[in-house]
């Protein structure tokens, strides 16, 4: 109740501020404006990290083109380190959505490294003569450069770790492709039989969708590795040297291991978010085919007694409170949801990047927000897919074996044997009968025995035939 406090002022007037805060008033007007997700920007370690970097690449820039004194620039540096180094995140407390394209966030960062330089230096937080949050901190810099280039070096952080996970299911996909290639099944179109296949061949399928959206995805960061920094309100670059976007760009490259490059048109890259949007449409194609392959597990592994029952998955909980010894997919399920979140997140970056107006766009937050959504919660999903399902499925063999033999789906390989019509007569009295249609066909003499078992052997069956 009696929580020591210090006056800071901005242009709207005076406020006491919390005395052991290391942000200030314009941190606490945004607090009381954007009571909005209860989500900190501090939630996000590498927003923090890529917006104590470019502070600190700018910083560095200004000392080298004589703009920021010696004692300062180090002071200012050493801050930015600790921040970057996992310091101080939760005094980024600035609401994660929140309007002025990012300013709060922006001013949130300059109070923070401000006042923790200023201790570097021994004087007390909130003594801005000595080193200012906007004149030293923000030195060359508008949210409107500062935002972005952070948000974008925070996506290729984040996006590391879904490349990590997303190669881990890919590798556990791999693996049951391998450990099931000699399992033969049907394969099935609209969800009707069709013709043979193997379930190595089903997880096969899997893996190579993982392998070509890492691709896609690593395409896609190459786009988000171009920046604005130097662009400052609009793109024109006022109030900055003429060496400085290109200087700043250098060393913000150095100091996070990511090679940026400033954009050719500093007024275009500060107003679209293109890259974004890219980005985005690459998770949401990530999610739609993640929840393709959940959808195909849980009709795989249906029943057990009046469904498909074809492969197991691993049992993870108890499935029902009323019903005795039910288990349920939720692996799989939980899968879904988080693709169905992306789908969304991906329409709310499209509104978002569209609502933009002339020289700026005032909606980075939420783009950002959205963004870290989808890559947090697709790596989660990718990395419970494979460690608490792929890896433990097993096959019903036996079942799937006996499906093979009795399918009316063996006729579609006797077409340029006996012909289109005396298999689809094979098929169709399979079906209506219940015998084979290796029974059928050697019954009425369209084939011999010893032609009959090379044409359905496995080998023949999955794979183009050699003449």
């Amino acid at each position: 109740m009696n929580r020591p406090t210090r006056l800071e002022h901005d242009l709207l007037g005076e406020r006491d501020v919390p005395a052991d805060a290391y942000w200030g008033i314009h941190t606490l007007r945004a607090l009381e404006n954007y009571p909005i997700t209860g989500k900190a920007i501090g939630s996000y370690p590498e927003l923090v990290r890529a917006l104590a970097l470019v502070k600190q690449a700018a910083a560095r820039a200004n000392n080298q083109l004589g703009q920021l004194d010696a004692s300062r620039h180090r002071a200012i540096e050493d801050a930015c380190h600790e921040i970057a180094e996992g310091r101080l995140h939760n005094q980024f407390v600035v609401d994660v959505i929140q309007g002025g394209a990012g300013t709060s966030t922006n001013m949130n960062a300059n109070e923070v490294i401000a006042n923790l330089a200023l201790e570097k230096l021994g004087w007390p937080k909130g003594h801005y003569k000595e080193l200012h949050p906007i004149n030293h901190v923000n030195m060359s810099q508008s949210t409107n450069d500062v935002y972005p280039t952070a948000l974008k070096l925070a996506v290729v952080f984040a996006i590391q770790g879904l490349l990590e996970a997303m190669q881990t299911l890919r590798e556990a996909f791999a693996a049951k492709a391998a450990e099931f290639a000699d399992v033969l099944k049907i394969g099935r179109t609209q969800l009707q039989d069709a013709v043979p296949m193997t379930l190595g061949q089903e997880f096969s399928t899997y893996a190579v969708m993982m392998g070509e959206d890492i691709a896609r995805l690593r395409e896609a960061i190459a786009l988000i590795q171009e920046i604005n920094l130097g662009a400052t309100a609009i793109g024109t670059g006022i109030n900055t040297d003429i060496r400085y976007a290109k200087m700043a760009t250098e060393f913000l490259s150095e100091l996070s291991g990511v090679t940026l490059t400033p954009a050719e048109n500093l007024i275009e890259a500060t107003q679209d978010t293109g890259a974004f949007v890219q980005l985005s449409g690459v998770l949401k194609r990530i999610a739609c085919k993640l929840s393709k392959i959940c959808n195909d597990l849980r009709l795989l592994s249906s029943g057990p007694q009046a469904g498909f029952n074809e492969i197991n998955l691993p049992e993870r909980a108890a499935g029902s409170s009323i019903m005795p010894g039910k288990v349920n997919p939720i692996i799989p399920e939980v899968v879904n949801q988080i693709a169905y979140e992306v789908i969304g997140n991906d329409v709310t970056i499209t509104l978002a990047s569209e609502g933009g107006q002339l020289q700026l766009n005032a909606f980075e937050p939420i783009i950002g927000h959205s963004l870290f959504k989808s890559i947090e919660h697709l790596e989660a999903g990718c990395r419970t897919l494979a460690e608490n399902c792929v890896r433990g499925i097993t096959a019903n063999r036996d079942l799937l074996a006996e499906r093979v033999r009795t399918s009316a789906g063996l006729a579609t390989a006797l077409n340029p044997h006996i012909g289109y019509e005396n298999s689809t007569w094979a098929a169709r009295e399979a079906l209506r009968s219940g015998r084979s249609v290796a029974e059928l066909v050697l019954e009425k003499g369209l084939m011999d025995k010893e032609a009959l078992e090379r044409v359905l052997r496995p080998e023949v069956l999955t794979a183009p035939r050699r003449e």
